[in-house]
């Protein structure tokens, strides 16, 4: 699945200091965390641990399934250049992570079957395009990722003390997908706000995101700490925010020497100590 204020960044301890000071006349104030917000891919999901249960069943795996899903669902309305499909899809793909990388907006699974359909010249029946539609939407649905080890526990530790939100780019499952996910898990109930990219309208790290779940949980977006595995859009985006990060290294640690995160964390299980730290606890 589709992309400094220190550079020492130490395992699930505070890069820098970990209280925020606002300066008033005569005195000088911490200002506490009030809500958390959770990327989930690769943070709470394990990103493409779906893989191997795919394979179990005699499953594709998840990028050929899609061209095959789409092969299909376009034979029944005369014959497909398998070759041609695959440059379509591939170019669809491409152009699918420049606009998020660079523009901070994630199609939906819809528009993606526009682009790829004008790529091909062909057309579908309503009912068929939308059969395509569902099927890439719920194929991280129907064989699901697994959580990361001890998520579930540490989120469950965090709601105690905190606020929760889910700020999470949708790729190809879709928001009502992923809050199927997490109702599988039984971790929704953890939760108070939402922001996906695919309702939201932007992808992370654009403002409205964090702003999204700031207002559904009746906080200020610098009253927040996010946590996420991406410096760029997890880190660098809350922080521009004047919120607080923690980079979560559990199962992608690609940005951990070059962070600018208030802590790092390796382990799920250190993760309410490493937020409590963060907030001075």
């Amino acid at each position: 699945m589709p992309c400094c204020r220190s550079r020492f960044a130490v395992s699930c301890a505070p890069v820098d200091i970990v209280t925020r000071l606002s300066r008033s006349p005569g005195s000088l104030h911490r200002v506490m965390i009030k809500a958390i917000t959770f990327d989930l891919w690769d943070t709470v999901i394990h990103d493409d641990s779906d893989e191997a249960k795919r394979a179990a069943q005699g499953l594709s795996s998840k990028k050929n399934a899609r061209r095959e899903l789409a092969l299909a669902v376009l034979a029944r309305h005369g014959p497909v250049d398998e070759s041609a499909l695959g440059i379509a899809y591939d170019t669809m793909e491409a152009a699918f992570n420049h606009v998020w990388h660079d523009q901070h907006v994630t199609w939906t699974v819809g528009e993606r079957v526009s682009v790829l359909l004008e790529g091909l010249g062909r057309t579908l029946p309503d009912n068929h395009r939308e059969e395509l539609v569902r099927g890439l939407e719920e194929m991280e649905v129907t064989v699901p990722p697994n959580p990361i080890d001890g998520i579930a526990e540490a989120i469950a530790a965090l709601a105690g003390s905190y606020k929760l939100g889910v700020v999470s780019d949708a790729i190809y499952s879709p928001g009502r997908c992923l809050r199927q996910w997490l109702e599988m898990h039984d971790l929704i109930q953890h939760f108070d706000g939402f922001a996906f990219s695919d309702e939201v309208g932007h992808s992370k790290p654009h403002r409205d995101m964090f702003a999204s779940v700031a207002l559904q949980l009746g906080v200020e977006i610098h009253d927040m700490l996010h946590i996420g595995d991406r410096d760029h859009n997890d880190i660098k985006g809350p922080h521009a925010l004047g919120m607080k990060a923690v980079l979560f290294t559990a199962t992608r640690d690609r940005d951990k020497d070059n962070t600018t995160a208030d802590a790092v964390c390796a382990r799920a299980a250190d993760l309410p100590d490493t937020v409590h730290r963060v907030d001075g606890g």
